[in-house]
Formats: C-alpha cells, sequence, structure tokens
C-alpha cells in the first residue's frame, strides 16, 4: 500500500506537529481510510519531503507528527504555461498534465476565438496540488485567473515566451535559441487559432519567439502538453 503525499504549506521540521490542509483529513479518513499512527509524505518546495504520521484525525480535522527528512528541497527552473482557456474538462487536464511536466506558473488566457470567457482557479489550483501529490514534485504550480492576452502581454516580465503558431513561418522547437535552465514560457493558443491580429501583436513584442510544433494541427490542449514536454526535454529539467 502506498504511503500519501499531502501538499502542506506550514514549516516543516523534526518534531513538529503540523495541521492538515482543508479537505486533506477527508481524503486521507474517508477516501483513503488511514488512521492514527499510519504513515504520510508530507512536503513543499522550501522545506522538501518529510515522512510523518497520522496523530490524530476526525471528519475534517488532522495532525501530523513530523518524523525525518525524506528528501532534501530542489530548486525547480521557471517554466510557466499561458494557454487560452478552454472547456472544464480539457482545461482540468491540461492543468494535470502541466503540472506533470513541471511547469510552475498556469496562466488561462482569453483571446478573440477562446471557447471559455473564465477559469475557475480554486478547483484548477486542487487540480494542481493533487497532480503534484501523485507525480511526486516538491512544487505546486501557481494557477492564476483567466486574463486578457493584451492584458498579460502588456505587463510581461521579460521572459522569453514561446509562442506555438500554427501554419506560420516558425523555427522547430530544437532550433530555439535559448539557453539552457533559464526562465521561460510557452503560450498555446484557443481552438481555431490566434486571428491575424493577435498573431501581429504577438510578433511586435521583443520577448516572444515563434516556434512550430510538428507539421500537423494539434488540438489546443494537445498542443499544451506537446509544447511543454519539448521546451523541457530541450532546455528545462528533462535536459
Amino acid at each position: 500500500m502506498s504511503i500519501p503525499r499531502l501538499y502542506l504549506d506550514d514549516t516543516l521540521a523534526e518534531g513538529l506537529v503540523v495541521e492538515a490542509a482543508p479537505g486533506q483529513a477527508h481524503h486521507i479518513g474517508t477516501v483513503l481510510r488511514r488512521g492514527p499512527g499510519d504513515e504520510v509524505r508530507l512536503f513543499n518546495p522550501r522545506d522538501g519531503e518529510w515522512a510523518a504520521r497520522i496523530e490524530s484525525i476526525r471528519k475534517d480535522r488532522a495532525r501530523f507528527a513530523v518524523e525525518s527528512q525524506a528528501r532534501a528541497p530542489v530548486p525547480e527552473p521557471e517554466c510557466r504555461l499561458l494557454v487560452a482557456a478552454l472547456k472544464r474538462d480539457a482545461m482540468d487536464w491540461v492543468v494535470e498534465k502541466a503540472t506533470e511536466l513541471g511547469a510552475t506558473r498556469i496562466q488561462p488566457v482569453l483571446t478573440r476565438r477562446t471557447v471559455a470567457d473564465r477559469a475557475n482557479a480554486a478547483r484548477l489550483s486542487a487540480i494542481a496540488r493533487g497532480a503534484a501529490e501523485q507525480c511526486e514534485r516538491l512544487a505546486v504550480p501557481e494557477v492564476t485567473e483567466a486574463a486578457p492576452l493584451h492584458r498579460v502581454l502588456d505587463a510581461w516580465d521579460g521572459v522569453p515566451l514561446v509562442v506555438a503558431m500554427e501554419r506560420s513561418v516558425a523555427v522547430p522547437a530544437r532550433a530555439l535559441a535559448l539557453p539552457p535552465g533559464a526562465p521561460l514560457a510557452l503560450l498555446v493558443g484557443p481552438e481555431g487559432g490566434f486571428m491575424g491580429a493577435e498573431l501581429d501583436d504577438l510578433r511586435r513584442r521583443p520577448f516572444v519567439v515563434p516556434a512550430a510544433l510538428g507539421p500537423r494541427i494539434l488540438r489546443a490542449e494537445t498542443a499544451a502538453v506537446a509544447g511543454l514536454a519539448a521546451l523541457q526535454a530541450l532546455l528545462g529539467d528533462w535536459a
């Protein structure tokens, strides 16, 4: 039986007793049927991963006794994903897979052809947390509220933004002239692609790096996963 992993933002250190985050007691006690004395793993990017045991548990509350460090904290390279807001099921899937692929921030954006006009950041954050617990990451990506693409671009901090531009003249991902390990970001457009004015605006931005993701037209959720995998393999922590 595998040992459950739980993300906790509290300080983790030997000898401490920490409270479960909201919802964790129900998951551990009711869903996983664990009780006092059972092992858990607690983690966050600041303190690493720690072996712990359930000290007490009720329907909506639990306390964990922290025992010893199982894994030291390891910094993750910055890898952001900007993706045109998708319908609920597709957006949930993208957040889960982007977390597994090492995205450090997930920003839904609104474009002319976006199929959804909002994204539930709280629900998506919970999905990201669950995915991090399952894939043995120490960090949980930040999921931000959806915002218009032009507003996000206007406030951009200069990190290279790789834009998947279908049917456009762009170098393949393997030819990107970017330093490995440096902060980077990926932007994936909506179903049907960016409109001409949006592409013109993107090309004018000095931090935008157009890239091609192969010879086929990809669904938005496929492009997000394929693009992140390519960037992580070529420039990120897979390299």
